[in-house]
């Protein structure tokens, strides 16, 4: 390659003899860059869903290919987000794709130091006595001579990552095993 074609390669070089002052059209396109395309262009389908962040509803398009989603971007037709992502919600293909993502139930005993594999419906089993312990041994029948029927022996804290509904459905559950401290990390 000689000096005169390398040169005229410089995008400054490009952005000035091609008419493009601004440097916003083909000046700013490299070999590389113009061999580059979009993560979307493969997808199969896309499919319109809602992010599962926060109760905002962000309107986001799932990109699939082959049965598997590949990308997560903004939905430019929601009225919400108009196409744009918070950086949790930019990330939300980790949910579904993430190599740190665990598929099974891990447990480590009081004072083990190493995690060990469960299955569901012991794990299951196990949150279920000791939710049923934790309020019993806090149940409060009544104070002061007030009938209460609540417990303190245990409190809900909801996620981010919980909607509207599946919030709508603890706060059902923890009322009714008497729960009285039942908060969402939206509100704080």
């Amino acid at each position: 390659m000689g000096l005169r074609t390398w040169i005229e390669g410089w995008p400054v070089v490009r952005q000035f003899t091609d008419g493009d002052p601004t440097g916003r059209g083909a000046a700013a396109k490299s070999p590389g860059s113009e061999a580059l395309a979009p993560r979307t262009a493969t997808a199969d389908k896309v499919v319109k869903s809602i992010c599962p962040y926060c109760a905002v509803g962000c309107g986001q398009n799932i990109y699939v290919s082959d049965g598997r989603i590949t990308q997560i971007e903004g939905d430019p037709d929601s009225p919400i987000s108009r196409g744009r992502l918070c950086p949790k919600g930019s990330a939300s293909l980790q949910l579904t794709t993430g190599s740190a993502r665990t598929h099974r139930v891990l447990y480590r005993r009081p004072y083990g130091t190493e995690w060990e594999p469960l299955d569901l419906d012991t794990a299951m089993d196990m949150i279920a006595d000791r939710v049923l312990d934790a309020r019993d041994r806090g149940w409060e029948s009544e104070v002061d001579g007030v009938r209460t029927n609540r417990t303190i022996g245990f409190a809900s804290l909801g996620g981010a990552v919980l909607d509207n509904e599946e919030n709508y459905l603890l706060k059902k559950l923890y009322t009714a095993l008497g729960a009285v401290q039942i908060e969402n990390q939206a509100r704080i």
